[in-house]
């Protein structure tokens, strides 16, 4: 009889899960679509266009560009562009949908709009008579595939939808439908998950399907996160995206995600204590109103959610939180993910369909609450740019000033990032000391904090190291002129201002002196220096760093300074005047003719002071234990920013390759194969150059790749017994999740030449802190007695990082293993530590053996 029982319940259990995954199958347009409305037969289905329902397969990006492109020539309230190309050269596209009347006066209600970031011109607007600016984007990563065609239902549902009821919507809203943030990514994760589809839908988490190869279909072209790029705004994507932000600022933005399998579906608001305190309490309460909407059309469908709890909204470089300080209403939707077409979970099969027919739904939801509040979040954002400026005038800094005159195209660039953000930047009208720094009018800019983006350059600017709660989803430090290294300062008096900038200023240089015969001196300082001596390596010609100081043709000339001599080279002296000239221009790099080799001061041209340079040879390890972020980081930098060739060399490749082709291999946070390190430390030897950073070095140190000391952190007291739901709090308080700290260098050493300044901020996540070296040359940056910057750290651990390591000389054989406890290359905005990566890639095999502690074996 048990027998009996249990058969039934196995075989009702085989049929309820054949019938999840036949609906699957099966799914029709009914399924998705509000059914009390009639559509217009005129407006192509997806179906009619894809060939197969939507949830049947996984669309690609070139056939949602397709679908988009079919649907808004068939109907006129829909206009389409493509506001950017991808690195894959993808289109991204936006679709602005609304009715015909509102599409003939689109000119006048963006002009409109934008007079509510005017705190006086603002007073006089009838935002009754105002289209609210709703801007709806999907799947910002690629494998969160649920939004991208969820967008394609929602877009049709605009089209096609008809009554009084979609077009009194229409008239009230501009909807600015973003269908696919990162294109490459989703056609990455389409192709793999509809190339392992099976006939028969298989809902095994071990299947194939759900468990995609390295690096995964997340990330962009060079494996970045885009949706921690809003505020950064390093990649094509994100710039495109940001210039349709500012051209509307739209009044809410919704960012649809994915989250775990087992997951049910989370809308905003996030945790209320880990919102951005320069967030006003108001734009938290009028998410929450939204959210009443959300959870009104899920519960219709009968979808479980959750709302105020694991996510938050303090790091602004997020596309739900960056409206949020721009005078919108940021939301972030997490749907969980099938990560295929159907997939088993707690909560049962979890299909496709049924997560699109969520996203759909929340898509609704937005749309009713964005046509029902409409008055409200327009009357919102023009108080929210009201209290700015009221907010502005009470502000102890009248304005923040910046500038590096040593490397003016680092400063170029910060001023572009800052631009893109509707911030205004002028040049600075006369000579200025600020905090002890003097800031040059001829290379200085100046920021007035009385502007409409009063609250942005003060989360940008800010060095907050206090905070209400000790978990974040995200970093809790993003100050971007700490980031790029640059001397800033805020002024508590307004500072006389030049010529406003409307683009990023140029950096070019010439050639200081006549064409040489003799060679030709290139300081180390600028930003693209390392551009610049690969091309020059590149071409054949010798070049050498100078390991100290000279003065020469009455110039002062610091160590790291390249020399490249005119004779005995492969070029002619015209060609390497001429390619000098060029180098000059294109990297903004100072480059001084010299007729002599007789120095004022110090050494002579001719001097055993000089090293030889070598044209690196770089590889990087991928695959394998290697993070996907920090690796496309290296990538990126290599690749966009240097123009420097490298190879990108999965672990199990390098571990039987001939690796004799190349001088530098970089080995980013990661946990290795065994196989790895005795291969690579052969190699080392050899006289080869090994880059470690974080994690790497830990496994390094394991295998005897790398000699360092950890430092033990101390624990907090804890009491004998704590509640059980302090569990969370308790382990979190303790990580570092992202933080912004104080080191100091040795401005001689190898690797802190270019750098003006003794003092470094660097990025630091993880516990990992490493000892000092006990070779007094070994260890050329370390973190100061106090080096919080920015962000959050309990006191644990800033106890244990202070006084620590930074970066660790090591040598085996001829060559040396470089272990730099941080990531120089974060989120590629990092600018101010991306030189210390070039110095151990162009000088790391000149650092003198007696300066690297021994490797034991």
């Amino acid at each position: 009889m048990m027998y009996k029982y249990s058969y039934l319940v196995f075989a009702l259990l085989f049929l309820f899960l054949s019938s999840s995954m036949m609906a699957q199958q099966m799914v029709t347009l009914d399924y998705y679509l509000p059914q009390n409305i009639s559509y217009d037969e005129n407006i192509p289905t997806p179906k009619e266009v894809l060939g197969y329902e939507v949830g049947e397969w996984h669309i690609s990006h070139d056939q949602l560009v397709y679908y988009m492109r079919t649907l808004a020539s068939a109907s006129d309230r829909i206009t389409i562009e493509t506001y950017a190309r991808s690195y894959e050269q993808r289109p991204l596209l936006m679709l602005t949908i609304t009715s015909p009347n509102n599409h003939k006066n689109i000119s006048s209600i963006i002009h409109q709009h934008a007079k509510l970031m005017d705190a006086n011109a603002s007073q006089d607007l009838n935002t009754a008579k105002m289209p609210a600016v709703l801007y709806q984007g999907y799947s910002v990563h690629g494998n969160e595939s649920s939004g991208a065609n969820a967008a394609v239902l929602y877009a049709y549902y605009l089209a096609a939808a008809k009554g009084k009821a979609i077009e009194d919507k229409l008239a009230n809203t501009v909807i600015l439908l973003d269908p696919c943030f990162n294109p490459d990514g989703l056609n990455r994760f389409a192709n793999w998950v509809n190339m392992h589809k099976s006939y028969t839908t298989i809902g095994d988490p071990n299947e194939r399907e759900f468990n995609e190869v390295w690096p995964r279909g997340r990330t962009n072209h060079y494996w970045f996160d885009l949706n921690r790029d809003w505020l950064l705004v390093q990649h094509p994507e994100s710039q495109g995206r940001i210039r349709n932000f500012h051209k509307w600022k739209p009044n809410i933005l919704t960012d649809h995600h994915e989250m775990g399998t087992n997951s049910t579906f989370f809308f905003q608001p996030g945790v209320p204590s880990r919102t951005h305190p320069i967030t006003p309490p108001k734009n938290q309460a009028l998410t929450g109103k939204i959210a009443a909407f959300h959870a009104k059309f899920l519960d219709e469908i009968g979808s479980l959610y959750f709302t105020k709890e694991r996510f938050d909204d303090f790091y602004y470089g997020k596309g739900s939180t960056y409206p949020d300080v721009n005078g919108g209403i940021g939301i972030l939707f997490e749907q969980a993910s099938s990560r295929g077409h159907a997939q088993e979970s707690v909560n049962g099969i979890l299909t496709f369909p049924f997560t699109i027919r969520n996203q759909f739904a929340t898509s609704l939801s937005t749309l009713e609450a964005g046509y029902t509040m409409r008055e409200e979040l327009l009357n919102w954002q023009r108080e929210f740019y009201q209290t700015a400026a009221q907010s502005a005038q009470q502000e102890k800094a009248k304005a923040y000033v910046f500038g590096d005159a040593n490397d003016p195209a680092r400063t170029a660039r910060l001023v572009e990032l800052l631009l893109r953000h509707g911030i205004q930047i002028y040049q600075l009208g006369k000579d200025v000391n600020l905090s002890n720094v003097q800031f040059k009018q001829s290379s200085a800019y100046a920021i007035p904090t009385h502007q409409p983006q009063y609250r942005l350059i003060k989360a940008i600017f800010e060095q907050r190291t206090s905070f209400s709660d000790s978990l974040f989803y995200d970093v809790s430090g993003f100050n971007l002129a700490l980031a790029f290294n640059m001397p800033y300062a805020a002024s508590s008096i307004p500072v006389e201002l030049g010529d406003q900038i409307t683009e990023m200023p140029s950096a070019e240089q010439q050639v200081q002196g006549e064409q040489s015969q003799y060679a030709y001196l290139m300081r180390w300082n600028g930003y693209y220096a390392p551009r610049a001596l690969y091309a020059i390596l590149d071409q054949g010609l010798m070049a050498k760093v100078a390991e100290e100081p000279l003065k020469i043709a009455g110039q002062n000339f610091k160590e790291g300074t390249i020399l490249i001599p005119v004779e005995r080279q492969p070029l002619t002296s015209d060609a390497i005047y001429q390619l000098m000239q060029r180098l000059a221009k294109e990297d903004g790099v100072q480059i001084v003719a010299t007729q002599t080799g007789l120095s004022d001061m110090g050494i002579t041209l001719g001097s055993p002071g000089w090293s030889n340079l070598k044209r690196p040879n770089t590889a990087v390890v991928v695959e394998g234990g290697a993070s996907g972020y920090d690796a496309g980081e290296v990538w990126h930098l290599f690749d966009q920013r240097y123009r420097m060739p490298i190879s990108k060399i999965a672990e199990k490749t390098l571990q039987r390759a001939d690796l004799d082709r190349y001088n530098t291999i970089v080995l980013v946070n990661g946990n290795y194969e065994k196989e790895t390190a005795s291969k690579l430390k052969k190699w080392v030897q050899a006289g080869n150059t090994l880059i470690l950073y974080r994690g790497a070095i830990n496994w390094a140190a394991r295998y005897k790749l790398a000699q360092v000391e950890f430092v033990q952190r101390a624990q907090a007291q804890q009491a004998a017994s704590r509640p059980y739901n302090k569990i969370a709090a308790d382990r979190g308080r303790n990580v570092i999740g992202g933080a912004i700290f104080e080191t100091t260098g040795d401005l001689s050493h190898p690797m802190l030449y270019g750098y003006d300044r003794p003092l470094l901020p660097v990025f630091h996540r993880g516990t990992t802190f490493l000892k000092p070296t006990k070779n007094p040359y070994a260890t050329p940056l370390v973190y100061t007695e106090n080096p919080l910057l920015n962000g959050y750290i309990s006191n644990e651990n800033l106890k244990a990082i202070s006084n620590s390591a930074a970066v660790i000389v090591n040598r085996t054989g001829g060559g040396r293993v470089i272990c730099l406890a941080d990531n120089t290359n974060f989120r590629a905005f990092w600018y101010g530590t991306n030189r210390l990566l070039m110095n151990a890639v162009f000088f790391g095999h000149t650092i003198s053996y007696a300066a690297a502690v021994p490797i034991s074996d």
